[in-house]
């Protein structure tokens, strides 16, 4: 359960939250959420995302269901602590496809007493951890994992299963792209990737021998 820090006006340090989970999990919608109850509260906030996001919009940070906050693209995690002066809560979306050094400016804003709230995905599509999330996690006061629905068994789902024919690290995309499944569910779906794969290999050396043949 999240339980945001309690004000000690002596102790000036600030602190990191990390929200992660799969794809469609609303973690997003939970980074908006604690934004806009800070900015209700007057306190001056700042929201950033890496500038290949724009899925929805180039400047609004947007979760799946439309809900949105204006935010600050950025090309690069070094840009942040500039544009970050003078605030009391940074927001970072999306920070699975920022460098590492994601990491120690993070760190370095809770260290000057700025609140800072990131969201991201922390595995990739092969259910790997996701670039700078492990160490962001690890470094955070307060971690909370979100779960979407496996659309294949109605359970929690925790893995973002790529259906799009790529292998490339970073691919944005959607409902087309991707759908979140359970453990269970998504070991099932990733065995029967390999089969197909084996099965395409096999059809692509036979028919290399046959032309050899020809020759």
């Amino acid at each position: 359960m999240f339980l945001e820090n309690t004000v000690n006006q002596k102790e000036q340090f600030g602190w990191i939250e990390v929200i992660c989970g799969s794809m469609f999990s609303g973690k997003t919608e939970e980074l908006i959420r604690r934004l806009k109850r800070a900015q209700f509260a007057k306190q001056k906030v700042e929201i950033f995302k890496p500038a290949v996001d724009v899925r929805y919009d180039e400047e609004m940070v947007v979760s799946h269901d439309a809900n949105e906050i204006r935010s600050t693209p950025v090309p690069a995690a070094a840009n942040i602590p500039i544009l970050a002066d003078g605030c009391d809560v940074v927001g970072i979306d999306e920070a699975q496809f920022f460098d590492d050094e994601i990491v120690r400016i993070c760190n370095d804003l809770a260290n000057k007493g700025i609140r800072v709230i990131v969201a991201g995905l922390d595995m990739d599509f092969k259910g790997n951890p996701f670039g700078p999330m492990p160490n962001l996690m690890a470094t955070a006061e307060y971690v909370t994992k979100v779960h979407a629905v496996c659309t294949k068994t109605g359970n929690l789902a925790q893995y973002s299963y790529r259906k799009a024919l790529s292998d490339d690290l970073v691919l944005l995309g959607e409902v087309d792209e991707y759908e979140p499944l359970s453990r269970a569910a998504y070991y099932k779906s990733m065995q029967r990737d390999k089969l197909r794969q084996l099965k395409v290999n096999d059809a692509e050396e036979i028919d290399s021998k046959d032309q050899a043949k020809d020759v």
